[in-house]
């Protein structure tokens, strides 16, 4: 299983960019993968990064198709091949479930 950490969001449309960064969570909650929103960012598990970076596609797409300038993705991802890791182990491990 493949964690990741996303945030996309336009840096040319002002101070607030909820409206865009709600657009984007639409395309993330539709795509079925397990996902939680935090302040800043949200995680997802993804089976593959063929799935992973198609769902980042559709945000980024969805995004553009607002009429933005200029799009901002921040990507972290962590894909452990010893075991089976999730949203959940990771929290448990560090005492937060």
């Amino acid at each position: 299983m493949i964690i990741a950490e996303l945030a996309i969001f336009p840096t040319s449309e002002g101070v607030s960019v909820s409206r865009y960064v709600k657009e984007a969570l639409k395309v993330i909650e539709k795509s079925g993968l397990k996902n939680e929103t935090g302040g800043m960012s949200t995680t997802i598990e993804s089976p593959d990064l063929e799935t992973l970076f198609r769902v980042i596609q559709d945000a980024h797409r969805a995004i553009a198709q607002m009429g933005v300038k200029r799009i901002h993705i921040d990507l972290r991802v962590d894909h452990r091949l010893d075991k089976d890791a999730s949203i959940e182990s990771k929290l448990k491990a560090v005492g937060k479930r």
